[in-house]
């Protein structure tokens, strides 16, 4: 007759803790090689799949000429008229919507398990966040210099210079790198890419539209205005004005810039945290 010993709860080892316990802590230099080692895979997997490029190729050339030609007339008068107020607002659209994508490539990966992967190796947890998301930065440059390009091509004439324009594409992408976080976040505790995306075009699309980007603030109604001013995106189009019209670093340029690092501050933590919850 054998007996069987149980054991209490307070004595039973908890494998998974014990195993974490004796992993080696990740160095920040390390920390830095794993993220570039997944952006290396993120690009790879863009160069396989070309289609991954379609939003920032076509968006910026169609949405450039379809908002000249058609708001332009009736909100400037004429076309030449309408492109300094249009192109740093299609700009920072182009940039933020792109960005949206982040979200939806973390839960498509997800749901195939290769984040599974990555359990068993002694990686940092920030890596295969960060590492697609600094790949992104070549989706969200494409963008913006198509963006400029297609408003040199229609006329428009930048007063910024080289300079100016360089300064309102590097804070575009900084603002849409730092809120593409926001959308890591939401991927981690989505249940799938469709309501990442949803849940995403739901929050951007809004604050998109709902800003200075297209027509001036004092056309507005002023309980639009109110929110139009507040908006952080335009806060971001008119600092991006700012610059590419007259090269000038505004307020509006910091407060563009502290905003975004805000972001990062809170988001990228909180996607850290959700996406160990998954391990």
């Amino acid at each position: 007759m054998t007996s069987t010993t149980i054991t209490p709860a307070r004595e039973r080892i908890d494998v998974a803790a014990r195993v974490a316990a004796t992993r080696r802590r990740v160095t920040v230099a390390e920390t830095v090689g794993q993220t570039m080692t997944m952006a290396w895979r993120a690009l790879k997997k863009m160069r396989r799949n070309p289609e991954q490029f379609f939003d920032v190729a076509v968006q910026p050339i169609l949405f450039t000429a379809m908002f000249a030609y058609i708001f332009g007339g009736a909100i400037a008068g004429d076309v030449q008229s309408y492109l300094p107020l249009m192109i740093p607002g299609i700009l920072a659209q182009t940039v933020l919507t792109t960005c949206m994508a982040t979200g939806t490539q973390l839960r498509e990966d997800m749901e195939k398990g290769v984040f599974d992967r990555f359990k068993a190796l002694p990686m940092a947890r920030i890596a295969p966040l960060a590492g697609p998301m600094v790949a992104d930065l070549l989706r969200y440059a494409i963008a913006a210099v198509l963006t400029f390009s297609m408003g040199l091509l229609m006329g428009y004439r930048p007063g910024g210079g080289a300079g100016g324009v360089l300064g309102a594409i590097v804070l575009s992408i900084f603002t849409g790198w730092s809120l593409a976080w926001i959308f890591t976040w939401v991927g981690t505790i989505a249940r799938s890419a469709q309501a990442v995306q949803g849940i995403s075009m739901m929050i951007l699309f809004p604050l998109t539209f709902l800003s200075n980007a297209f027509v001036p603030v004092e056309t507005l109604p002023d309980w639009l205005a109110a929110f139009v001013k507040i908006n952080p995106v335009s806060h971001l189009v008119t600092a991006a004005r700012d610059l590419a019209n007259s090269a000038a670093v505004s307020g509006e340029v910091a407060w563009t810039v502290l905003a975004g690092l805000a972001v990062i501050a809170v988001f990228a933590p909180l996607s850290v945290r959700s996406y160990k919850r998954h391990l």
